[in-house]
């Protein structure tokens, strides 16, 4: 017995039930050989860790376009938060910590630069639309490496589902559904306190009787609620007295924070960016890189300037847009 196998048979002894076992996997679009030392859900971890697109997040706007102190959060931070709230919650329900994991780690690696800002105008141009988790799932499936980074099913199944109305079809990826939501709500409002957009005293006070008045209070409040109402269950979900108070948080939230104040008013700037970076590239496709353009050559040049407009980060796009279109002083 090896070492991968040991753990699956831990795995067996110790998880939930209800948990996704590594064994029991769906497996991979492709087959290939098995670890010796990790399971199926450890490499998919360890696969999306050491990607470019994993990467690239630590230049891609979370609320704040392309914030220049130190302490606001980014693409690549939300991330790592995510991750380790759905670990806790996870560990704790004695589901798969690594699939887990996994979900959490390569949820957003779709997102465009510029953060919703970018994602909105790409689906206002882009034929077909546009939505950050399908790209996070193109970006494993196909864009990473030569042919995608062939992920188990359930991981991939995780990413897709991890926001909006479908869900997912195991409960590690409803860990990682609630989580996201549990983070980003949380450390927008601290980058929102911090940059003065809110204050404290702003925040809706039946929200805050509810769930707490400080940052880790909150976020203890939502995590320990959904531990005790899944436990040992076959479902993920939070009591209806926390979900409604988290819910109205969010709508506050968008309300005051991520429509209209003053995090946001770059943003027509950067929407106009995207759109004519967009346009040159689908006049000029031949000035998108080589390993870009020979990717999918049969889905069409809207496909390939999406993908290559996405994939970029804050500051490329605007260096991009800034090569392209502004004029270069003359050098003496």
């Amino acid at each position: 017995m090896n070492i991968r196998q040991r753990t699956e048979e831990i795995e067996k002894s110790i998880l939930s039930p209800y948990a996704v076992l590594s064994i029991n996997s769906k497996g991979r679009e492709r087959e290939e050989a098995k670890c010796q030392i990790r399971t199926d859900f450890q490499r998919d971890r360890d696969r999306i860790i050491h990607s470019k697109s994993f990467r690239r997040l630590k230049h891609k706007t979370q609320v704040f376009i392309s914030p220049e102190k130190d302490h606001y959060r980014t693409r690549l931070t939300h991330t790592l938060e995510v991750a380790q709230i759905a670990r806790t919650i996870a560990r704790a329900l004695r589901l798969n910590e690594d699939l887990t994991e996994a979900i959490a780690l390569g949820h957003d690696l779709g997102h465009t630069p510029f953060g919703h800002a970018g994602e909105a105008v790409l689906d206002s141009i882009h034929p077909g639309g546009f939505k950050h988790n399908e790209q996070s799932l193109r970006v494993v499936e196909v864009l990473e490496d030569k042919n995608g980074l062939n992920l188990t099913w359930e991981v991939r199944d995780g990413i897709l589902n991890h926001t909006g109305s479908n869900m997912p079809s195991t409960l590690e990826g409803m860990v990682v559904k609630y989580s996201d939501r549990i983070a980003y709500i949380n450390h927008d409002i601290d980058d929102a306190l911090r940059a003065g957009i809110l204050h404290i005293t702003d925040l809706p006070k039946e929200c805050l009787k509810v769930l707490g008045i400080d940052h880790k209070s909150r976020i203890n409040t939502m995590i320990t609620d959904i531990i005790m109402e899944s436990l040992d269950k076959p479902y993920v979900k939070m009591s209806k007295e926390i979900e409604k108070a988290t819910c109205d948080l969010r709508e506050f939230m968008f309300e005051n924070v991520y429509i209209g104040s003053k995090a946001k008013v770059e943003e027509e700037k950067v929407q106009y960016i995207i759109k004519q970076l967009y346009e040159y590239f689908i006049d000029n496709p031949q000035k998108i890189p080589e390993d870009l353009r020979s990717k999918r050559p049969d889905e069409g040049n809207q496909r390939m300037v999406c993908d290559y407009i996405a994939g970029m980060t804050d500051r490329y796009a605007l260096n991009k847009y800034k090569s392209i279109f502004l004029p270069i002083g003359w050098q003496i």
